[in-house]
Order: C-alpha cells, then sequence, then structure tokens
C-alpha cells in the first residue's frame, strides 16, 4: 500500500508512469497541429458533440474507479475484521482455558497464526507451502495440508475438532463452546468475503471500453481545437487525455486489492500484527519485526 508522502505524488512520476499514453497523445496532437499549420487542414468538428462525449467518458471512467475502490475498500474491512477476531479468539483461548496445558493453547494459538499467513500467500497467489512464516508456526501439521483443497479451511476445521473435544471433556462448557464457533463462523466469513473478491473480477469489457474511449477522445479534441487555440492544442490534449488515463488506472490497479502492486493492501503487515498480539498472548518476548514501509514509502 502506497502511504501519503510528498515524493510519492510527485506529478513527474505519474507521467513516467504512463509515459507510453503521454508519448500517444502528444504525437497524436502534434500531428493535428502540424497538418493545420502546414497544410492548412482544418476538419472543423463541432465541440458540442465532443464535450457530451467528455462528459460521459469522464462519468464512465469515475464509475468504474468508484467501483475498484470499493471492492479494495471492502477488502481492508475484511481484514480489520479478521485482525479483531484473531485477537478475540487468543482472548478466549487463554480466559476459557487456563487450566489447559501450555502446549494446547499454543497449537490453537500457533495454528491461527498459520491460517492468516496461509490465507496471505492463497490472496497473493503464492505457494504457502514455501512460505517461512507458514512454516514456522505450523511444523509437522503442514504436511497434512497438502492434500487439502482449501487448506485455510482445513486449519479452522482442526481448530474446532481441537475445541469440540475439549467440550467432550468437559474442560469447555456450552456457552463457552458456542462463543469459540461464533468467532471462528466470523473468521471463515472473513475468508469467504476475501475469496468472492479475489475470484470474481471487473468485467474486462469495462476496462478496454474506457481505454479505447479515451484514445477517440485524444484523437478527436485536437482536431476540434487545433483551430481556435494552435499549437497550445498539444499540452492541453495530454493534460485532459492523461487526467482521464490515469483516474481510469487507478481503477485497474484497485481492482485485485490483494495484489503485490504499490496500491495492494498491506497483507504482509497485517499478518504480521495478529502474529506478533496473538505470541504476547502467549507471554512471548521473542517476536518478529513488524514490516515497516520500503524507501519508496510502500507497505506490503
Amino acid at each position: 500500500m502506497l502511504l501519503p508522502t510528498r515524493r510519492n505524488f510527485a506529478f513527474f512520476n505519474m507521467l513516467l508512469w504512463q509515459w507510453k499514453s503521454v508519448l500517444f497523445f502528444a504525437v497524436v496532437a502534434t500531428a493535428a497541429w502540424l497538418f493545420y499549420f502546414f497544410e492548412n487542414l482544418d476538419l472543423l468538428l463541432p465541440s458540442l458533440s465532443l464535450s457530451v462525449l467528455g462528459s460521459a467518458l469522464g462519468i464512465f471512467v469515475s464509475f468504474r474507479t468508484n467501483s475498484a475502490y470499493q471492492r479494495w475498500w471492502e477488502a481492508r474491512q475484511l481484514w480489520g475484521g479478521l485482525v479483531n477476531s484473531s485477537r478475540h479468539f487468543a482472548t478466549q483461548v487463554m480466559g476459557y482455558l487456563p487450566q489447559a496445558p501450555e502446549s494446547l493453547r499454543e497449537e490453537l494459538l500457533r495454528r491461527q497464526i498459520g491460517y492468516v499467513h496461509t490465507l496471505r500467500c492463497v490472496l497473493r497467489d503464492q505457494d504457502p507451502f514455501a512460505d517461512a512464516d507458514v512454516s514456522r508456526h505450523l511444523g509437522e501439521e503442514l504436511i497434512g495440508l497438502k492434500g487439502q483443497q482449501n487448506p485455510c479451511q482445513a486449519l479452522l476445521a482442526w481448530n474446532f475438532q481441537s475445541l469440540a473435544e475439549l467440550k467432550q471433556t468437559g474442560q469447555l462448557d456450552a456457552w463457552q463452546m458456542q462463543d469459540f464457533d461464533l468467532t471462528l463462523r466470523q473468521i471463515l466469513e472473513v475468508q469467504g468475503g476475501c475469496e468472492r473478491i479475489k475470484r470474481t473480477p471487473m468485467p474486462p469489457a469495462y476496462g478496454l471500453l474506457a481505454t479505447r474511449l479515451i484514445q477517440v477522445f485524444g484523437v478527436l479534441l485536437p482536431l476540434s481545437l487545433v483551430h481556435e487555440i494552435g499549437w497550445r492544442i498539444i499540452p492541453i490534449n495530454v493534460f485532459l487525455c492523461i487526467a482521464f488515463t490515469m483516474v481510469n488506472e487507478l481503477g485497474r490497479v484497485l481492482e485485485d486489492p490483494f495484489t503485490l502492486s504499490f496500491n495492494g493492501l498491506p497483507l504482509m503487515v497485517l499478518s504480521r500484527t495478529i502474529e506478533v498480539n496473538l505470541l504476547q498472548s502467549l507471554g512471548r518476548s521473542d517476536l518478529p519485526e513488524i514490516p515497516g514501509p520500503s524507501p519508496p514509502g510502500v507497505l506490503m
């Protein structure tokens, strides 16, 4: 996730990000001006129809970006809920099972930590079995996960099974077991929401149509205004069309909030935060470091 620093939002850096689009719109406007200046070629396109196209384009591009941001923000809320549910699960384990062996409490919480890191890997299309954080907390249980189609669900099921056994032996009463069940259900709902966002991309026609309309607008605008403002159409065309392009590209990068791009959610930071909180519940002092922003101001 990109942090709001002045360096990140430098206009020059934004132009470098879309240098191909800048070049395209500049070349088109320059060609229109050269034809008008040397060949006296003036197509005199009606500016009113172009204004309507520009207004419609702005609404269309903004709608796509707003939809993408809603997906991004929903994903952030889901992971915020996962942080809170994991902390509450740790509170339940330590409060409801004070007489249980410490190894059992540690097993439950480390399994939850492993679940969080596994979910992070799955959402980022990474191999959880090759992840150091997953291996460190799951240990030998990692072998049993390799045959699971949904390893995250399997980890939750294992924790539920362990709690059910405690209920059968009388170490948990019915109310406490119901409370644990509610917490695990909330965690599973978070996973389901993240999987829905991950596996349901926005229709690709949205992005393709928006890109083509911006390109058409960038070609027609110089032909419509070059006879009125001359060479000044070049910077104006670049500025207006790049503004549309930036908004459109912002929607594209926000569409998948779990990606490793600079606008993706900081899943590693959130996962490590949960890990540290749960290890502290166990009284551990050798805690891993929560990653800070990289030099460009990006949290992963």
